[in-house]
Order: C-alpha cells, then sequence, then structure tokens
C-alpha cells in the first residue's frame, strides 16, 4: 500500500471544488493557488477516506452540508490572509 495513492484528506476534494466555483484560477496564478491551498487545508480538520464512495455512503448530509461550509469559511480567510501578505 502507497498512502499517497491510496488515501486522501477528503477536504481537499472540497477545496477543490470551491476553488472552481469561484473561479480562483482565472483571477490567481499557480503559486499563489498552491500557497492559498495550504493556508485554507490548514486551517480544516483531517477527514481521510480511501474511496469517495465511503464518503458518499457513510456521511450524513448535514455533516457534508457543514464540512462545505468550514470550507468556504476557509477559503474566505484564506483569501484575506493572502491579499494582505502575498508578494
Amino acid at each position: 500500500m502507497k498512502i499517497a495513492d491510496d488515501i486522501h484528506n477528503y477536504y481537499e476534494k472540497l477545496v477543490v471544488q470551491h476553488f472552481a466555483t469561484l473561479k480562483l484560477e482565472e483571477r490567481y496564478d499557480a503559486d499563489f493557488i498552491a500557497d492559498l491551498t495550504c493556508v485554507v487545508l490548514n486551517q480544516l480538520p483531517c477527514r481521510y477516506i480511501r474511496h469517495e464512495v465511503d464518503m458518499a455512503f457513510y456521511l450524513p448530509a448535514s455533516e457534508r452540508f457543514e464540512m462545505e461550509g468550514n470550507v468556504k469559511v476557509a477559503i474566505n480567510k484564506a483569501l484575506e490572509f493572502m491579499k494582505q501578505h502575498h508578494n
């Protein structure tokens, strides 16, 4: 088993999805997005999974809604931080 291939943090997927919704890659360069991703993910708890299907079947809708809300808040905070501190 390779951890990098078999296990991932579900929040990574949610963050990437929300970045796409906000079209951040159209407004910022790759370095800014990479730094932003780190700042966002460092604010969120880890939720490790092996298979997406695990989350589809076992995650209650209320928890998914809460996770998505946490991602939105973390992205907003990270954007403010990055705008103030990124060169």
